[in-house]
């Protein structure tokens, strides 16, 4: 029987962490290398992925970049088949990419409609698929962990939130991930979502200077946002061992907002 300590561990493993140049992506891949995972990182901007990188290296983890700008179909089996080169084979994949806009839904832009869709589920459909395909399902294991978001799990309140798009692609997410766990749970492969509330990040800066920190933090019976640890935990949990009998679920990360 193993420790607690070496189930959390993940000294031999890899990982292909997507959107994880800064923000909650890059705190996710930082956990992953904690516990002694290899990395291949990316996201679209190679500067920003050479920060990161810079980064983690410092944290003394093993880090690798590849530039993708995932809303391209042909970009998804190129950054696959980077990271495999790199990585040998891929046992954890974390679907971080995103993007958001805010509309009214009367005035929603369709265009924008269509990017928020193609990156935050389109996106991640053609990445698991690509990983699940070429490591996962004939290594007959893995670990998938798909970033959801509280927006998924419920409505927007009266105020300046107009997010439908953003709403519904992580409300697919979810269904998404327990979708895909009842299929490939027969290859020994967990599927599970992370569904965050407010963080500080590029993407809720501008609700964050509008609402303000203490005013979400109100909201929360915790009485705060997230801080650049909070995901760290249940990453590490889905990621490894400790999860192994855990697929199909979608954790909430958010102070207790979504309990009340």
């Amino acid at each position: 029987m193993r420790t607690a300590q070496e189930l959390f561990s993940l000294v031999g493993k890899t990982a292909l962490v997507t959107g994880a140049s800064r923000g909650l992506g890059l705190q996710m891949a930082l956990a992953l290398g904690e516990q002694g995972a290899r990395l291949v990182i990316s996201s679209r901007k190679q500067s920003d992925l050479d920060e990161a990188v810079a980064f983690l290296v410092e944290h003394k983890i093993d880090a690798f970049a590849v530039a993708a700008d995932l809303s391209r179909d042909e970009a998804v089996g190129q950054l696959v088949e980077a990271a495999m080169d790199h990585l040998g084979h891929i046992d954890i994949l974390i679907n971080n990419a995103g993007a958001s806009w805010g509309a009214p839904a009367e005035d929603y832009p369709v265009e924008a409609w269509d990017k928020v869709m193609n990156l935050n589920i389109r996106s991640i459909f053609l990445v698991s698929q690509a990983v699940g395909k070429r490591s996962m399902i004939p290594r007959k294991s893995g670990r998938i962990i798909n970033i959801a978001s509280i927006a998924g799990l419920a409505g927007n309140p009266p105020g300046p939130m107009k997010t439908i798009a953003y709403n519904t692609s992580k409300a697919a997410v979810i269904n998404f991930t327990r979708t895909l766990a009842g299929e490939w749970g027969v290859y020994g492969i967990n599927v599970n979502a992370i569904a965050p509330g407010f963080f500080p990040s590029k993407m809720t800066k501008g609700l964050l200077e509008k609402i303000g920190v203490e005013e979400l933090s109100r909201e929360a019976p915790l009485g705060r946002i997230g801080d650049d640890e909070d995901l760290k935990g249940v990453t590490v949990l889905f990621a490894s061992d400790a999860g192994k009998h855990i697929t199909g679920q979608t954790l909430a990360v958010d102070g207790g907002v979504s309990a009340v």
